[in-house]
Parts: C-alpha cells; structure tokens; sequence
C-alpha cells in the first residue's frame, strides 16, 4: 500500500512538500519560495505557474531525498493557502488573471457598498463569515470583470474557479477533477456551512455564476488519481484541506473548546465548537473545522493578516536583522523602560476590528528608540492580537474554553515569542514535538483515508509535548502593556 504519504503545504511565501513515513515521522522536505508581486498599494497576487511549477518542484525533490517512486506512496494530501483565488480555463488549464492572494484588499470597496446595502447579516447567516475582502468571492467577481472576456467565457461554462488546492488538483490530475474540500469551500462567501452545499443566492449576491464552481467532498475522501507523467506514476490523492484547518487536525484539536493558534505569514486562531455552528457576538468567523463521513465539526476562527509578515518587514523592510530567527534575540535587547507599540495594520485589520482601510502605526517611539525596541514591539504585537482572539472567544464560547493554547508554526521555535505569549494571555502555551502540524494534518487525513494511519481517537492519543510555557508576568502589569496595546488600535482605527 505504500511505505509514504506525500503531503503538500503550499503557502503564501514558498510551496512545500513533505513525506511523512508509516509512524508520521518526517522523512524528507522540498521547499521553494516564488515571487509575490504587489501591482498596487494593497494589492497582493501570485502567479498560479509559479505556484505549480515549485508544488511540482518539491515534490520531485522530496522523493528523490529517500528515492521513493510513485509505487512507494500510498496517498497525498493537499493543505493550502486559503482565500486565494485562482480562475483558469477549462481547456487549456491556463489562468486568466494572475492568483488574488488572500492578503488583498483591492475589493474593499465592493464590501463595503454590500455592508451598506444591508447584506452583511444573510450572509453571515449562511457562510459565517463577514463581507471582507479576505474572503474568495468578491475576488472571483473582479477577475471576471476585469479581464477581457472572461465572464462571458465563464457564463459559457468555459472558465473554472478555485482556491488553491482546487487548482493544484486540477493540474495533478490532468485536468480531470474540479473539486474542494468543506474547509476550502467555507472560506469562499459563497458557501453555506449549515445546508452543506454552494448557495445561489450567494452566487447571484456576489454575481459568480456557479457553473465556476468545484465539487465540495469531505476532507478525506478520493479526489483521483495524479497524472502518471508527473511523479513517474499514478499516486491517489486522499486528502484536503485549508491550512488553518490542517494545523487544527494536526494538532489534534478533536473536542470541543481545544484551541490551537498558528503563527506564519499571519496568525489564525482556531476553536472546535464540535457539532455547533457558534456565531459570534464579536466579530469572530464560524468555519468548517474539519469534515468526515459527511459531518462538519465547526469552529470559531480569529485571523491576524499579520504575524510573522512584521518580521519579514524588520529583515527586508527595516533591515534591522538578518534572519527572522535573530528578531527573538534582538527583542531580548530592548530597554524594559520603553513601551512600543506597532499596530502592524499593513494591509488592515483582521479580527475582531475588520478594519480594510486602516495602515500600521507605530507609538510610543522617543529618541532612545532603536533596532531592538522596534524588534519587540513587532513580537509585543503577534501577542497582543493573539489576546484580542482569546478575550473574544471567551466571550463567544463562555468559561468552558480550555487555558491551553496549542501553536505551530514558524514563529513558535522562538522562545522568547512564546514566553512573551503566555504572559500576554495569562494562560499556558504548548509547543508540539511535531511543528509541522498542518503538513502533518493533511497527511494524516490523506492517510487514514488511504488506511495506513489510525483513527482519529489513537492519532489524538499520539500528540506529543515538547515544552509548556507558563505565564510569569504580573497581572498589573500585563493589564496596564495590554491597555497600552487597546489605546494605540483605538488610535490607529480612528486616525
């Protein structure tokens, strides 16, 4: 049946692939980083070829790495960026438009003539989300209103949408499946997460003709069979899902109130609500958590568009440091004595402010500010949105939400971030042994599908612990940097 699953983790700043063996042990890793192009203030795309050719890429590599062929491989699974729009052609398999990256924000305006119409509330009742520009449907309809031709070739039935897993499956099979899973579905505006299917009122709503549309299937579920000219043989493809939703399933998020929080590019706090489609009364987002054998378990979801993308700007912005892993120890250099505070609003703010429009800002800067004041406040910043996320699931979810908080991601190797996040939200933070959980998820969904890995009870009992981290900062002054952190967002909301 195979002696590997083929995971691949394709994200905003570079295309993974990771081959986990019969255990769930890593065994090999490709990696490449592609180009992100900014055509205007605001906006962020990708081209959908440089996407496929590094997914392809790394896939090769990582197989080469244990020389395993495509008889060696019992399944892949599919985690991805999520949001990002791709629409290509039927035929040709080519796009029309370069990929709208999740991050973009060029339909602001089209949100907000809908919030102004009075819409926001039925489709929040369908979708759980908000009508923010985050989300994949206003991206679709502006791709068919900009290129030439193309909604004319999409009424036609001629024109294909996806977000990124859909598209990556359509070229691993050749062309012969146009599907999704009900994680990558439920962040498209287009949804319903309560009926379980694509909603035409929605479609006409947002004028995205539904022929454009992918088959929904469950996050494990047989999704074909990848071209055989491709990884030198034909490999099931068993598994998808949208990576917050990967990382939730890898860090066996199972019962209801777990939470785990993933830390990249942007950071996105998941909590299981089990059978129950919570709806927040501030401004969180309800979400398909993960689905089997037909059953959505949902979530309450908090995204931070930026996280890790602030010490991306320290290095390539700023040039105060090499590598964003020296952003830990130049943080650890600060004067204690003065409080920084960056509200890193460099394309808006995700929850619960939703504030499109709104740019960074930095306070509290004096003369003595320097390289390692600028550095913790970037990380100072991760951690309070972080606490913005827990106060509102508290208040969402009540007292039963557990005090410990599961993270991965890149940012969560620094120490120093995740001391400082356990003091911030006065609650444990655990690190698991295994820190690639969302390659870990989709291959775990890909292979209990495929029938060589446990079920989901013994797959949970397997979660293992590297290090907790347990607050040791004092309640006045957590409250007084936390109230600091509340003044300079109100500033930065109202400038």
């Amino acid at each position: 049946m195979g002696t590997y699953i083929l995971a691949i983790d394709q994200g905003t700043t570079s295309s993974r692939a990771i081959l986990f063996d019969r255990q769930r042990n890593v065994t090999a890793i490709g990696q490449q980083e592609f180009a992100q192009h900014f055509p205007q203030s605001g906006w962020v795309e990708h081209d959908p070829e440089d996407i496929w050719q590094t997914t392809l890429a790394t896939c090769r590599d990582a197989m080469e790495k244990v020389g395993a062929s495509a008889g060696d491989i019992a399944s892949i699974g599919i985690t991805n960026q999520r949001e990002t729009t791709v629409v290509w052609d039927r035929e040709t398999g080519e796009p029309v438009h370069r990929a709208i990256v999740w991050q973009d924000r060029r339909t602001a305006d089209t949100c907000a003539a809908l919030k102004a119409a009075g819409h926001e509330p039925g489709v929040t009742s369908k979708t759980g989300l908000l009508l923010d520009p985050y989300f994949s449907g206003t991206k679709v309809a502006w791709i068919l209103d900009n290129v030439d031709g193309a909604r004319t070739a999409a009424e036609a039935g001629k024109l294909a949408f996806g977000t990124i897993d859909s598209f990556l499956l359509w070229r691993l099979t050749g062309g012969q499946v146009h599907a999704s899973d009900a994680t990558n579905a439920s962040r498209t505006l287009l949804y319903d997460i309560h009926q379980g299917c694509w909603s035409e009122e929605l479609c006409d709503l947002l004028n995205v003709p539904m022929s454009l549309l992918p088959d929904v299937r469950d996050s494990a579920a047989e999704f074909g069979t990848s071209a055989a000219n491709l990884l030198g043989g034909g490999i099931r493809i068993c598994g998808i899902a949208g990576d917050q939703q990967a990382a939730t399933v890898g860090q066996a998020c199972f019962e209801p109130g777990m939470m785990k929080s993933t830390y990249g590019t942007g950071c996105f706090a998941l909590l299981n609500t089990g059978a129950d489609a919570v709806t927040s009364k501030n401004r969180l987002l309800t979400t398909i958590a993960y689905q089997l054998d037909g059953k959505p378990c949902y979530a309450l979801e908090g995204s931070i568009f930026t996280a890790g993308a602030a010490v991306q700007w320290l290095r390539d912005g700023l040039g105060l440091i090499e590598h964003a892993s020296h952003s830990g120890d130049l943080a650890a250099q600060a004067d204690p004595a003065q409080v920084v505070y960056l509200v890193p609003a460099f394309t808006g703010l995700g929850a619960p402010y939703w504030d499109a429009d709104c740019r960074g800002a930095i306070y509290g800067l004096t003369r003595g500010t320097g390289p390692a004041e600028l550095a913790r406040a970037a990380l100072d910043a991760v951690c309070y949105q972080t606490r913005d996320l827990l106060e509102a699931m508290r208040g969402d979810w009540g007292a039963s939400l557990k005090t410990v908080l599961r993270v991965d991601g890149g940012m969560v190797a620094s120490d120093y971030t995740m001391q400082c996040l356990a003091d911030m939200l006065d609650a444990s933070v655990d690190r698991p042994q295994i820190l690639e959980t969302t390659a870990l998820g989709a291959a775990w969904l890909a292979g209990m599908q495929a029938g060589i890995y446990p079920d989901r009870d013994t797959f949970a009992a397997d979660w293992a612990l590297e290090r907790r981290f347990t607050p040791a900062m004092d309640d006045a002054t957590r409250n007084m940097r936390y109230a600091g952190w509340k003044e300079a967002v109100r500033r930065t909301l109202t400038s």
